[in-house]
């Protein structure tokens, strides 16, 4: 029997896509899946087209407001089901999608899935046909810890996990990386070289991937690996 998912989205003035992103994901969802969004106060009509839906897969929640970070947290938090996709508000997800990333899973010492995309412009047009390649995608703690590979949008992992990763750190500068590093010291990730979303970069979202100053990236690694460090302290006197 194929497992459940839970789709955890965070939303935030997602007007322009947020409808075509969600419809791509419900071709994917069976009965007992879930799509939980959780919407930090916005000023345009995200509200209005999520609420669109006549589908009781779909629950929206009052996000906390403090950011992109805890607005994951809350969606994470209120997910019940086996396995758990992360979801940006403006992608396109392939129809296939999470059918190879439960093949995955079928390994039971996989705690988390990252698979590749196509990065396609406003319009959908593709820019790139490999994120992987174009950012060098590596698995490991200490790659990531230096130049991190994990992408939200391309995950998905076991509900166990959320053991170990919520709450979430206070300064923690990713959630995604977060999960990621969290994941391998659990047991093993795995990479799909399947790009099974379609990333789209626009004007709001493009500086997500643009380089920080040096000083800010020293800070971002130092906050992470204190993070880990106290995860592994913490999980020692267990």
């Amino acid at each position: 029997m194929r497992k459940k998912i839970s789709v955890a989205m965070a939303a935030y003035n997602g007007e322009n896509y947020i409808k075509e992103q969600i419809k791509s994901i419900l071709v994917n969802l069976t009965e007992g899946d879930e799509l939980i969004i959780s919407l930090d106060p916005s000023n345009d009509k995200t509200s209005e087209i999520i609420q669109s839906f006549s589908d009781e897969r779909i629950k929206l929640l009052k996000g906390p407001g403090k950011g992109l970070i805890y607005n994951f947290e809350n969606a994470i938090k209120h997910t019940h089901n086996d396995i758990i996709f992360l979801s940006d508000q403006d992608d396109i997800w392939v129809q296939n999608k999470v059918d190879l990333v439960l093949k995955a899973f079928e390994d039971s010492s996989t705690n988390v899935v990252l698979h590749d995309a196509k990065i396609v412009d406003k319009n959908l047009e593709v820019l790139s046909e490999s994120f992987f390649k174009d950012h060098r995608t590596k698995l490991g703690v200490l790659n990531n810890i230096i130049r991190n590979s994990y992408i939200g949008c391309c995950m998905a992992f076991r509900k166990e996990m959320k053991e170990y990763i919520l709450p979430f750190p206070s300064k923690l500068p990713m959630h995604d990386q977060w999960i990621g590093l969290i994941g391998e010291l659990h047991g093993k990730n795995v990479m799909l070289d399947d790009p099974l979303i379609l990333y789209r970069r626009h004007g709001s979202n493009m500086s997500s991937t643009e380089h920080s100053n040096i000083l800010q990236m020293i800070k971002w690694r130092f906050q992470i690996i204190s993070a880990v460090c106290m995860h592994k302290r913490k999980c020692n006197k267990l």
